[in-house]
C-alpha cells in the first residue's frame, strides 16, 4: 500500500524535523499540562542535587515524546542516550548501555513496551537501586557479578501504555499522558517551522494546515513541507488558506484531515456492513493493513474526533461519519 502522508510514523524523510525539535520548554509548543508538571519536578531534582525520578511518556505516535526526552535532559543540564525497546535484545546490550551513562544523565528508550522480557527484568534492579547483577563465567564457573550504577533518569516512551506490565509501570515515578494538539497549537506551530524554512505563510494558510493535520506536530510539518512545494511551483511563494486548500486537496488530505485510507475505511462500514459493527480483523483486511496499524495508527483520531467508536460487537461509525460523507443517517 502507497504509504500515507498523515501517517503519525516516523519516516527517512522526516529528518528535517530534528532541524524543527525546539531544545528547552520555552519553545515547546503544546503539551502545557505536562510541561507544567515537569517543570515543577525537574526544578526540584536539580535544588536537591539528584536526578530526576524515571519518566513514562505515552500517547499516540508523532505527539514530540522523543522531543520532550532532549528538552528534559537539557532542562536537567545533562547528556542524553538514545535506544528503543527493539534494540536492546539482550541484556548484554543493556550492560553496554548503562555502562555509558554519567551521574544524572537521561536513558531514552523509544518503544519501552517492546523490550525483550528477560531485558525489562534486569532493568527492575537498574531503575529502582541502580545496580545489576551479571552472570560472569559458564557453566560450574559461572557467578553473579554485583555491578553498581551511577543514578540516572530513565525515560520511557510507548504508543501502548496497557501493554507495559504492572512491575516496569511501577518504577516510573512521572507518568505523563501526551494528548492531541490543539488547532491554535498546531498553527503556531506551523508558523514557526515556516520561519525556520524561510517560508512565508499568512495565518489562515497555517490554520488550514493545522485543521488537517490530525492534532500531530510531525503530520503538520509534513504536510507543510508538501505544500510549500505548491506555493512555490504553483503560486507566489507565499501559502495562504486558498493555496493550502488546494494543495491539500490535491494530496487526498479532506478538510476534516481525512485521507483515502480513513475514507476508505469508513466508506466500506457504511456501503457494506450498514455502519456496522464490523470486526477489526475485517476493516483490517479491507484496507490492506496489519490489525495493529488498524488499532494503533487510524483508530485512535476517527475515535477522537466522532467518527468511528468501538462497541462489545465490533466498530461503528458514527452518525458525524454519514454526514462528513454525504449519506443518508439512517440510525442504528
Amino acid at each position: 500500500m502507497e504509504e500515507r502522508i498523515i501517517s503519525p510514523i516516523e519516516r527517512e524523510e522526516d529528518t528535517f524535523e530534528k532541524s524543527l525539535r525546539p531544545q528547552f520548554f520555552s519553545e515547546y509548543i503544546g503539551q502545557d499540562k505536562v510541561k507544567n508538571e515537569l517543570g515543577i519536578y525537574i526544578q526540584a531534582a536539580k535544588q536537591r542535587e539528584e536526578s530526576l525520578d524515571h519518566v513514562l511518556l505515552y500517547g499516540p505516535p508523532g505527539l514530540g515524546k522523543t522531543t520532550m526526552a532532549m528538552v528534559i535532559a537539557n532542562e536537567m543540564q545533562v547528556n542524553v542516550r538514545t535506544t528503543s525497546g527493539p534494540a536492546i535484545e539482550k541484556p548484554g546490550d543493556l550492560v553496554a548501555i548503562l555502562n555509558e551513562l554519567d551521574p544524572g544523565d537521561v536513558l531514552f528508550i523509544d518503544e519501552i513496551h517492546r523490550l525483550p522480557k528477560v531485558v525489562e527484568e534486569m532493568l527492575y534492579s537498574a531503575m529502582e537501586d541502580f545496580y545489576i547483577d551479571i552472570m560472569v563465567g559458564q557453566g560450574t564457573s559461572a557467578h553473579p557479578v554485583h555491578f553498581p550504577l551511577p543514578p540516572f533518569t530513565l525515560v520511557g516512551a510507548t504508543t501502548r501504555a496497557g501493554m507495559l506490565s504492572a512491575p516496569l509501570r511501577d518504577r516510573f515515578g512521572i507518568i505523563s499522558h501526551m494528548e492531541y494538539y490543539t488547532e491554535a497549537d498546531l498553527q503556531e506551530i506551523i508558523c514557526r517551522s515556516a520561519a525556520i524554512f524561510s517560508t512565508e505563510i499568512v495565518e489562515e494558510g497555517a490554520l488550514e494546515i493545522a485543521r488537517r493535520s490530525r492534532g500531530t506536530p510531525r503530520i503538520a510539518n509534513r504536510l507543510l513541507k508538501r505544500v510549500r512545494d505548491f506555493a512555490q511551483v504553483e503560486g507566489d511563494g507565499v501559502i495562504n488558506r486558498q493555496l493550502a486548500d488546494r494543495a491539500l486537496l490535491l494530496l487526498q488530505v479532506d478538510h476534516a484531515g481525512l485521507d483515502y485510507v480513513d475514507q476508505k475505511l469508513i466508506k466500506t462500514m457504511i456501503e457494506l456492513y450498514n455502519g456496522g459493527p464490523v470486526g477489526l480483523s475485517t476493516l483490517s483486511v479491507n484496507i490492506g493493513e496489519e490489525q495493529e496499524t488498524v488499532e494503533d495508527m487510524y483508530e485512535p483520531y476517527l475515535i477522537q474526533k466522532g467518527f468511528l467508536k468501538r462497541t462489545q460487537r465490533g466498530r461503528m461509525v458514527t452518525r458525524l461519519s454519514y454526514e462528513h460523507f454525504n449519506y443518508p443517517y439512517v440510525g442504528e
